[in-house]
């Protein structure tokens, strides 16, 4: 099955599509989204568990390296319904079996975090010195917190999961042959 055609939507569009600011002011900027990729409000996904949230890459990009993983970081905002769906579907399962470390950044907060290099900042300034601007947005980081994969924008429900275990083979084989 062909993945689905990307398609302009105006960012007028998307106010009106969008319940949460932040979700809309994500997206500002951005010309083309797949019809999937975008995250909506939503009443059924109110008190759905997160990941534990990031607080100090240096100390989970660290943990992650020691077992050979990369850290795999959910960008994510408050009442997305594809950030629920990549928690939930696939990142949660991965890490409750321990085959990923998986930690959860909310782009719109303004949470303090100790990044990778020992600095501290915020979650938002963090995700936006990524430029970050999708949610779900998945990362891939090694033990200095260097990108070792391709992020993961938006989600395919139909392929997420493929797209997903090709980055983590990815990460793994950029972590193995650094060591």
């Amino acid at each position: 099955m062909p993945l689905p055609a990307l398609r302009a939507v105006p960012f007028i569009h998307l106010r009106a599509r969008f319940r949460s600011g932040a979700c809309a002011a994500a997206l500002l900027g951005i010309a083309a989204i797949a019809t999937t990729a975008p995250c909506t409000a939503s009443a059924a996904t109110a008190g759905v568990a997160h990941l534990p949230s990031v607080t100090d890459l240096a100390a989970d990009t660290a943990a992650a390296a020691r077992r050979g993983e990369p850290l795999v970081v959910l960008v994510s905002l408050p009442d997305c319904k594809y950030c629920d769906a990549v928690r939930r579907s696939y990142l949660s399962p991965q890490a409750a079996a321990g085959e990923i470390v998986a930690r959860e950044l909310d782009m719109s907060a303004a949470t303090p975090l100790r990044d990778a290099d020992g600095r501290m900042t915020t979650a938002r300034d963090w995700a936006r010195a990524r430029n970050v601007r999708v949610a779900p947005t998945v990362m891939f980081l090694d033990a200095r917190g260097r990108p070792v994969a391709a992020p993961l924008l938006g989600m395919q429900p139909d392929f997420y999961g493929a797209y997903l275990e090709q980055a983590l083979d990815q990460a793994r084989a950029a972590i193995a042959a650094a060591r």
